[in-house]
């Protein structure tokens, strides 16, 4: 059996399809998925996909959506949290130095409230880190993540970052871009990850591995991801499986905090 650990499944690109996008995932062993939101606009349609598929959902603000958090932000999250046991990460969160669709100001801000929900909720955090480590690393320490915990998903940074996300109690996923030809660095952090630590994901609808590359992901092809991993630990694709969706379960089945 495998897990998907993040996918976006209320995304348009699978509107025409999803039960048929779910039923091959379940035909290539994937038995469970993570269906991440990236703010209150798609928090309401990931929900009920998750519930309608028996999946388990996330809700958050993406950095790229960081500049639409407003007071009511954190009150929603916490009634949403509170409502919807579907809801078991505060995530995509994080910084995005890259596209900088957010203000960084903004980002950081939003990410810092974001760790106090999840240290206030007992929740796990679910983090997009993209040339922001510094930062990402500041924010965890003065934030106190590791009360938290979570995954830093679609890891592209090198083995030193992987072991401080590591030491912070975080997780590590690994995506498709692990296939790719070019990931030598990330296929170095990610021998490095303790195995009990691992991950893997699609990021569907985006970075398809190999051999799929340059068509639409989604969660069957985390096994290719399994494949790949499996092969840089030195053990079977069926063990990895095995070890992630455990790694999977602690995670993000854990129980929650009172909450308001």
């Amino acid at each position: 059996m495998f897990v998907d650990s993040h996918a976006h499944l209320s995304m348009p690109a699978f509107d025409e399809d999803l039960a048929a996008v779910i039923g091959r995932a379940r035909d290539a062993g994937v038995g469970g998925i993570m269906t991440c939101a990236t703010s209150l606009l798609d928090a309401g349609k990931n929900l009920a996909i998750a519930r309608r598929h028996g999946l388990l959902a996330s809700v958050g603000y993406h950095p790229h959506q960081a500049k639409e958090w407003d007071d009511q932000s954190a009150a929603e999250l916490r009634r949403l949290i509170a409502t919807a046991p579907e809801i078991s990460a505060i995530g995509e969160v994080g910084l995005d130095y890259h596209y900088s669709f957010s203000p960084p100001e903004v980002q950081r801000e939003v990410l810092r409230r974001q760790v106090g929900l999840a240290r206030e909720t007992g929740l796990p955090l679910i983090v997009h880190c993209r040339n922001a480590r510094d930062d990402i690393r500041r924010i965890f320490l003065e934030e106190k993540a590791h009360e938290a915990g979570g995954v830093l998903h679609c890891f592209s940074e090198d083995a030193e970052f992987a072991g401080f996300c590591v030491d912070s109690g975080f997780h590590v996923s690994f995506s498709g871009v692990l296939t790719f030809k070019n990931a030598g660095e990330i296929r170095h952090a990610a021998r490095s990850v303790p195995i009990d630590r691992l991950l893997v994901e699609t990021d569907s609808p985006f970075l398809a591995p190999v051999p799929h590359r340059g068509r639409r992901n989604e969660p069957a092809h985390v096994v290719e991801v399994a494949r790949a991993l499996a092969e840089l630990k030195g053990i079977s694709t069926e063990e990895l499986g095995a070890l992630t969706s455990a790694a999977f379960e602690r995670l993000f089945h854990r129980e929650r905090k009172t909450t308001a």
